[in-house]
C-alpha cells in the first residue's frame, strides 16, 4: 500500500492506495454518464492508482497532422487553439488516482485552471492544492472528458508504510 504526500509540507494527500499494473481501458462507447454530475465513470477504481506514461496537460504543441488530429492527451478530447489542433507535451508519469481518494485537496484560488462546463477539463494545468496551498494535482471532471485525478510526480511523492 502507498500513500502520496505533498513534497513541500509532507501532508498525506491520498489514503492508502494499491498499484494497478496498467491504466484500465475506457471506451467512449461505455461512458454512461452519471445523470446528476454528467461525469464519465472514474478511470481508476477507488483505492487504486496507476502511473500514466503519457504526457498530461500544458504545455501544448501544434500537431503535425491538422487533417486527422489526435486527442490532446490520453483519454482526453481534441483541443483546438488559435494555431490549430494541439497535443500535450506536459508532464509524463503522473500518478493517476480516483478523485475521491484525495478528498483533502482544494481548488486553487479563484478556481484557477478549472474551466469547463460541468467541472474542470483538466487541460489547463494544476488545479488542485494540498491544504498547505501548494498546487499538486490536476482534476479532470468535466462532462465531455475523463473523470480522474493526476498527481504531479514532482510536487508529490510516494510513501509505503
Amino acid at each position: 500500500m502507498t500513500v502520496f504526500l505533498c513534497s513541500k509540507c509532507g501532508t498525506a494527500i491520498t489514503q492508502e492506495l494499491a498499484v494497478l499494473a496498467a491504466i484500465p481501458d475506457t471506451s467512449d462507447d461505455e461512458r454512461d454518464r452519471d445523470k446528476e454530475t454528467r461525469r464519465a465513470p472514474p478511470t481508476i477504481p477507488r483505492g487504486r492508482y496507476a502511473i500514466d506514461p503519457e504526457p498530461w496537460g500544458p504545455p501544448y504543441v501544434v500537431q503535425d497532422d491538422q487533417e486527422d488530429p489526435k486527442r490532446a492527451q490520453s483519454r482526453g478530447t481534441l483541443v483546438c487553439r488559435e494555431e490549430g489542433f494541439v497535443i500535450s507535451a506536459g508532464t509524463r508519469h503522473t500518478v493517476l488516482a480516483h478523485p475521491d481518494d484525495a478528498v483533502g485537496l482544494q481548488p486553487l484560488p479563484n478556481w484557477e485552471n478549472s474551466n469547463g462546463c460541468c467541472g474542470p477539463t483538466g487541460d489547463e494545468g494544476l488545479n488542485r492544492a494540498c491544504p498547505c496551498g501548494t498546487p499538486v494535482a490536476t482534476l479532470a471532471a468535466d462532462c465531455f472528458g475523463p473523470y480522474e485525478l493526476h498527481l504531479d510526480p514532482v510536487r508529490t511523492y510516494a510513501f509505503s508504510p
